[in-house]
């Protein structure tokens, strides 16, 4: 009996050690399939916004890095319209255009956002990688809003922190 008891002890200890981590798996959005087509594109209000994202940083020293998966929110804030994504362009620390995301114009509608992930192990964009957004609007006082997540835990060191897109003009 008493080796009995000892080993529901030893079983209850070890299956309470074990870190069962659930993970939700989310359907990554088709950009292919939410195309949509603008019949007003003239009235529309244009404009481009630059955001910066980090596939890693630097730790220690420069030639140590820590990997980070990035989250891209495209945020239509407006109540009532519609807004567009004309493109969606992911460069490199050097510049080069390595992916582009949004081909053909998507809709979101009122209050929608969509996302981007670029995975952890996906480390071509580099330090300075950076995303840039030609977006149209009914009107410009309700411009789309893109930022960024970058995350990454390993072992007991967690690591997060947020960037904003911010217009530019050519």
């Amino acid at each position: 009996m008493k080796n009995f008891i000892k080993l529901i002890f030893i079983v209850v200890v070890f299956s309470s050690c074990q870190n069962k981590e659930e993970h939700k798996i989310v359907k990554s959005i088709d950009f292919e399939n939410r195309k949509c087509e603008i019949t007003n594109f003239d009235s529309l209000v244009h404009g481009k916004t630059y955001l910066p994202v980090y596939s890693h940083i630097y730790h220690r020293y420069e030639k140590r890095t820590f990997d980070l998966t990035i989250t891209i929110s495209i945020r239509n804030i407006t109540l009532n319209d519609s807004i567009y994504i004309l493109k969606a362009d992911y460069f490199n620390t050097n510049g080069d255009n390595i992916r582009q995301y949004i081909q053909n114009p998507i809709c979101l509608k009122p209050l929608e956002t969509v996302e981007i992930v670029i995975s952890e192990e996906d480390a071509e964009g580099g330090s300075g990688a950076n995303f840039v957004f030609d977006w149209a609007v009914k009107d410009d006082r309700n411009q789309p809003l893109f930022e960024a997540v970058m995350i990454s835990t390993n072992g007991q060191q967690g690591l997060s922190f947020l960037t904003r897109g911010v217009q530019i003009f050519e």
